[in-house]
């Protein structure tokens, strides 16, 4: 692949990257049919009759002070669609201006995309000003892709007043509609937006929670297993029109989680992987990332991982975690190697990257995009009625249990030291922000659970629920509220850390900063189940500065 670009205010343009129950094992002959089916499903029908196109919509991320990276995947002919394999080299044009009507385009620029990379590209623009909207589209064969807006970070040492990010995480396609992406574009005041993991889910159609009703089938059927099924699979997403009209209408900050891999991934293997009938790991592993990076436009720090961190200013900046590729494989829970120093859930290296860089850090506010909750979780005190399906849904066994060991739970030396590491150093303002738990929680995150509240607090941590993955209501297939209204009590008697939880509702978080405090507004959906599906604001948690504290506050920013 090739790249050109010129601009009275762009340098360049860089290209892609390279980079719960067991469910019944797909046979071989099924991971590697032929295609055109599944392929075929992953599309609108006019597909065929079109091209070139930009079907799957345009995107941005990982924003800058000077720049920003830009993404879109073209359709050059009717057999060029997502993990065939065919399809020319086609030159794809990109434009970047300051008004929608790109009266003022201040950069320009264009590069090939090719079946190497599933036709996808990548645009990393620099020169552009700080803390300022821009508008951009990419165009092909004489086709426009939409425009889409976006925007820079604010400049390294500005006195920012103010931030706003959506946050997100745990969208499975079969389980409903992304309304909760409508309602987050639509308001229109994003400075970015956050995918904490799981942004696309790898199981075979009917094979993962969706109260036992699929309510709409992904593409390819089966699950996904090799670089062919996972480009298939993130580009069925990709069609989804509220997933586009948000990354259309702010930049993204991603990180994967193990779905994005397959359930309970670690750096070895996973759950949802059964070595040889399956092929090998570290193949099923390389395609994943590879999707991933060709598809999302996320810009890694380190090939092959999404940790790395963003600065947005004096205000905050955000240190983002890979808690998949260097982790030691989970135990079994009550297993006393959960604290066995030789275990990590970060690696060695990236865990001396996050204490550094909080160490370094000269911002108000230090967040945290982590993909598991760090914040300890006891649940043995729970009644064998909610129990058992709460066990189910969070891959545990369904007699007594204190911990969940694919979280920070089940390593708990990285904790410790990473905790250590905040109070010995005074770091303060330090803000975990969580998804995966299919739940909404608000946390102080103690040093010593067993002791708290006399043991202090380290940071806090905000854990949005899922965009429609199963939560416990689900699970247990009661009217939605009815489990919160038992469990969350009986939850935060055995965790005095825990100020909140909602076991049962889907929706997102919008987290406000100022100088002053963090905050989260949660919002819930209506009907995960609907496509026009409302949102209303169901609680609003903050934490000021200062006091690694969490406390509730009774309306939204």
């Amino acid at each position: 692949m090739t790249s050109r670009s010129s601009s009275s205010e762009s340098t360049g343009a860089q290209l892609n990257s390279r980079a719960p129950r067991r469910r019944t094992v797909v046979k071989a002959a099924a991971a590697t049919a032929v295609l055109a089916g599944p392929l075929a499903a992953a599309l609108p029908a006019r597909a065929a009759a079109e091209a070139p196109a930009f079907r799957h919509g345009v995107a941005s991320g990982d924003p800058l002070p000077d720049g920003i990276l830009l993404w879109t995947r073209v359709t050059p002919t009717a057999e060029a669609i997502p993990g065939s394999g065919l399809g020319p080299d086609t030159e794809v044009a990109w434009t970047v201006a300051r008004d929608k009507a790109f009266t003022n385009v201040v950069a320009k620029g264009s590069t090939t995309a090719t079946a190497a990379t599933d036709h996808t590209v990548k645009a990393d623009i620099r020169g552009l000003a700080p803390a300022t909207d821009y508008w951009f589209r990419f165009s092909a064969g004489g086709t426009d892709s939409p425009a889409a807006r976006t925007r820079t970070a604010p400049a390294a040492d500005a006195a920012v007043s103010n931030l706003r990010f959506g946050v997100v995480s745990c969208a499975n396609w079969e389980g409903g509609y992304f309304s909760s992406y409508r309602h987050l574009a639509a308001r229109g005041d994003l400075d970015a937006w956050l995918h904490l993991g799981d942004y696309i889910y790898e199981y075979g159609t009917g094979e993962y929670g969706t109260r036992d009703t699929v309510v709409r089938p992904h593409a390819p059927t089966h699950e996904i297993l090799t670089l062919a099924d996972y480009r298939v699979r993130h580009g069925h997403y990709k069609t989804d029109a509220d997933l586009q009209s948000l990354h259309a209408a702010a930049p993204v900050v991603a990180i994967w989680d193990d779905h994005e891999f397959a359930n309970d991934a670690w750096s070895g293997g996973a759950e949802n992987h059964t070595e040889g009938a399956e092929g090998a790991w570290p193949a099923r592993q390389s395609a994943a990332k590879q999707a991933y990076f060709e598809w999302m436009p996320v810009r890694p720090a380190i090939a092959g991982t999404t940790y790395r961190r963003l600065r947005f200013g004096k205000l905050a900046d955000l240190s983002l975690l890979d808690l998949r590729s260097f982790r030691s494989q989970q135990v079994a829970v009550g297993n006393g190697s959960v604290d066995d120093p030789e275990r990590t859930i970060t690696g060695r290296a990236q865990l001396d990257w996050l204490k550094a860089g909080l160490t370094a850090s000269d911002t108000t506010w230090r967040l945290v995009g982590n993909s598991v909750m760090i914040s300890p979780f006891a649940i043995g005190s729970l009644t064998a009625g909610l129990l058992k399906p709460l066990a189910e849904l969070l891959g545990l066994p369904k007699e007594g249990l204190g911990l969940i060991t694919d979280q920070w739970d089940g390593y708990t030396d990285d904790r410790r030291e990473i905790l250590a590491h905040l109070r010995t150093n005074a770091i303060r303002n330090t803000v975990f922000l969580t998804g995966d738990i299919h739940m909404a929680w608000a946390n102080d995150v103690p040093v010593d659970a067993g002791t708290y509240p006399l043991s202090p607090s380290a940071a806090t941590e905000f854990v949005v629920t899922s965009v429609t993955s199963d939560n416990l209501d689900d699970l247990v297939k009661v009217p939605e509220g009815t489990v919160t209204a038992i469990a969350a009590p009986i939850i935060r008697a055995a965790n005095r850390h825990v100020h909140w939880v909602d076991t049962d509702r889907h929706g997102y978080g919008v987290l406000d900063i100022t100088a002053d405090r963090a905050q989260m507004d949660y919002y819930v959906l209506s009907d995960r189940t609907k496509a026009n599906a409302t949102s209303a604001w169901s609680r609003s948690y903050r934490t000021r500065s200062g006091t690694q504290k969490m406390e509730r506050t009774y309306a939204p920013v």
